[in-house]
C-alpha cells in the first residue's frame, strides 16, 4: 500500500484550525484601535483657545452644559446637559437641579460650560444665568490649550 496520506488514515485529527480565528481578531483590534479615538461623548462644539487654560476635569466627570449652533432650530442655538438635548433655556434650570440629586456629594454644585466660537456672549451669559439659578456654586468655562509657534 502506497500513500499513508489522511486519505488512507483511519485516524481523524481534532485540532482546531486557529489561523482563522486569529486573523479575525486581529482586523476586529484594529478597527476598535481606529474607531476609539472617534468616539466622543456629549455635543461637537469648537471650542475657544486660551495661553493660560488650566487643567480641567473631563466632561464626562462632571455635568457639562453645551451650547451649540443649529441653524435648523428656530432660536438658531442647541442646548445640551451631558447627552440630553434641553428643548429650551427655561428648561435648564429643572434639569440641572433633577441631575444633581442623582450625583454624589463631591460633584454636586459644580457645572462645565462648553460653548462654541460661534456662539455670542450673550447667549452664554444667558446660559450662565440659568445656570446660577440652580445654586451651582462653581461654574466652568472649557477651553482648549492655545498652541501657537511663538
Amino acid at each position: 500500500m502506497a500513500g499513508g496520506g489522511p486519505a488512507s488514515s483511519k485516524h481523524v485529527s481534532s485540532e482546531p484550525n486557529v489561523v482563522p480565528l486569529c486573523d479575525i481578531l486581529l482586523v476586529l483590534l484594529i478597527i476598535f484601535m481606529v474607531v476609539t479615538p472617534m468616539i466622543q461623548k456629549g455635543a461637537n462644539v469648537k471650542l475657544p483657545e486660551a495661553k493660560n487654560a488650566t487643567s480641567q476635569p473631563e466632561p464626562g466627570q462632571l455635568l457639562t452644559v453645551y451650547i451649540r449652533k443649529d441653524l435648523a432650530d428656530s432660536s438658531g442655538y442647541v442646548l445640551y446637559l451631558n447627552d440630553k438635548k434641553i428643548e429650551s433655556l427655561s428648561l435648564l434650570t429643572a434639569a440641572i437641579e433633577s441631575k444633581m440629586e442623582e450625583m454624589e456629594e463631591s460633584k454636586r454644585k459644580k457645572v462645565l460650560l462648553k460653548a462654541g466660537l460661534e456662539i455670542p456672549y450673550g447667549k452664554i451669559v444667558d446660559v450662565m444665568d440659568e445656570i446660577k439659578n440652580a445654586q451651582i456654586e462653581l461654574l466652568g468655562l472649557v477651553t482648549k490649550q492655545y498652541t501657537s509657534g511663538i
